[in-house]
């Protein structure tokens, strides 16, 4: 199963930089670019903090593909 995200769009919706998105969640510029890219995946705290700052849902925000062979 593989986790993919909107991040990346969210921001650019949003005019919000890395930097902008790590401070308002309380995580390294570096960190985001790693959840952007499918490098790294969030806590759910983490997620949950992002939800909140784009008004999303979580799952609006991150998507796990293959989640049809999860019985």
């Amino acid at each position: 199963m593989e986790l993919t995200n909107k991040v990346r769009e969210l921001r650019a919706r949003f005019r919000m930089s890395q930097t902008e998105l790590a401070d308002a969640i309380d995580v390294s510029r570096q960190t985001i670019s790693l959840i952007e890219r499918g490098d790294y995946s969030p806590s759910v705290v983490l997620a949950l903090k992002m939800a909140k700052v784009f008004g999303e849902p979580v799952e609006a925000i991150f998507t796990l593909h293959g989640e049809e062979d999860v019985q």
